[in-house]
Parts: C-alpha cells; structure tokens; sequence
C-alpha cells in the first residue's frame, strides 16, 4: 500500500525570519529603535500598495476627454509608486525586519482603505487619490519625525526623498482637479 505525502507548508523548514519580527540589523540600532521604525515603515509600504492599486486601476479604466494627459500621469504616478516601495522595503530589510506584503500584513498596516472595486469618473477618482496621496504625506511627515528622533538619518533622508515625490503628484492632481472640464458622470 502506498503511503500518501503529507501535505505542509512548504517554506517553513527553509524560514528564516518570522513575518513581524525585527531581529539584529545592518546598520546597528538599537532593538527597540529598530522594531518601531520597522512598524513606521511597514505602514508606509501597506499605504503605498493600496494607493498603487488604486491609481492603476484609474489609469486602466480611465476615459473621457482628458483621458490621454490624466492617464500619462497616472501611469507614471504608479511607476513612481512602485520605486517608492521597494526602496522602503530594503531599508525595512536593512533595519532587521520583514517587509509587508500580501493582504493580511497590508490590512494591520495600512494608514487607509482600499477602494471598492466600482469604477468612477474621471473628477471622483482623480478626488481619491489625491485623499490617498494626502493621507500618505501626513504620514511620511511623522515617520520622518519619528527617524530623526532616533538619528536614523539615512531613513529620514530616504523618507524625505518619497515625500517630495508624493507631494509633487497630490500638486499635479490638484491642477488635474482644478480644470473645469473634468466632468462628473452620472
């Protein structure tokens, strides 16, 4: 009789960090300096998918007359999006922890809500994510706060660098928003 293989995960023999643990780090801060920029870090990562899954799905379902510069931009918003969170997630590697990832993670992190799934004119969804990028600002602006409390200044540096970023695009989409001619419809 021919014995059945037991079905079990199959990572967990070659694990080698725990999902929100922060263990020694590269750059030598302290244990409890390193896990609570970690946590900050992770939050930014959890709000940058979300605002990446959005501002994709507007440019994929974007139409009407300004369809063409909104969606270049939007386009290139998710291209600056994806830079921003890979570079958060090294520095979240270097600093000893695990970068979030998949939705349970992106859920106990996340400084915002996902989109429901419908799709919205142009005006509404230009609307949400300016909110996102807003959102996301605020919240850049107190990580890089709380890095410079601890004088980690190359995550303070690296912070500094993605929230200009972010408050250059919530510009854009403001100008976007401010033209007349973005219509709502019904």
């Amino acid at each position: 009789m021919a014995s059945t293989p037991h079905l079990r995960d199959p990572g967990a023999d070659h694990r080698r960090q725990e999902w929100d643990t922060v263990r020694a780090n590269e750059v030598r801060l302290e244990p409890a300096v390193a896990e609570r920029l970690v946590t900050a870090l992770n939050a930014e990562l959890s709000g940058l998918y979300l605002l990446f899954n959005q501002v994709r799905k507007h440019y994929w379902t974007i139409d009407g007359a300004e369809w063409h510069d909104v969606a270049t931009f939007l386009e290139a918003a998710a291209d600056r999006l994806t830079e921003m969170t890979d570079d958060i997630a090294i520095r979240v590697h270097a600093l000893g922890g695990v970068p979030v990832c998949g939705p349970m993670g992106i859920r106990q992190h996340a400084p915002m809500t996902i989109e429901t799934p419908h799709r919205f004119d142009v005006r509404s969804s230009l609307e949400r994510d300016l909110d996102g990028y807003a959102t996301l600002a605020v919240q850049m602006r107190d990580h890089v706060d709380l890095a410079e409390q601890f004088r980690d200044n190359a995550t303070s540096e690296l912070l500094c660098v993605h929230l200009k970023t972010l408050e250059g695009d919530a510009h854009t989409l403001q100008r976007f928003l401010a033209d007349d001619t973005l219509v709502r419809t019904d």
